[in-house]
């Protein structure tokens, strides 16, 4: 059984598109937010998930909005993934 999922989310602020396999893979991860791209990148690598992610958001008025969509997508994701 796969143990993955694929999440897109767009709000006023944001626009994110997640693929996730709990099982690894390669890890591409783009949000803009330099600190935020090496927390992940190391969430995954450490996680030994695959992850693709692309997010874009208002960066005009700071990170929170980015980093707080791309928080709800992977928690998505990971719940999605795990199934039953």
């Amino acid at each position: 059984m796969s143990r993955t999922a694929e999440i897109h989310r767009e709000t006023k602020e944001t626009r994110v598109r997640l693929r996730l396999d709990l099982d690894g893979g390669d890890s591409t991860i783009s949000t803009r937010v330099g600190f935020l791209d090496h927390m992940l990148e190391l969430f995954a690598r450490h996680g030994r998930i695959g992850m693709e992610l692309e997010a874009a958001g208002d960066l005009e008025t700071g990170a929170h909005h980015t980093t707080e969509d791309v928080g709800i997508c992977i928690g998505q994701a990971i719940y999605q993934a795990l199934g039953d």
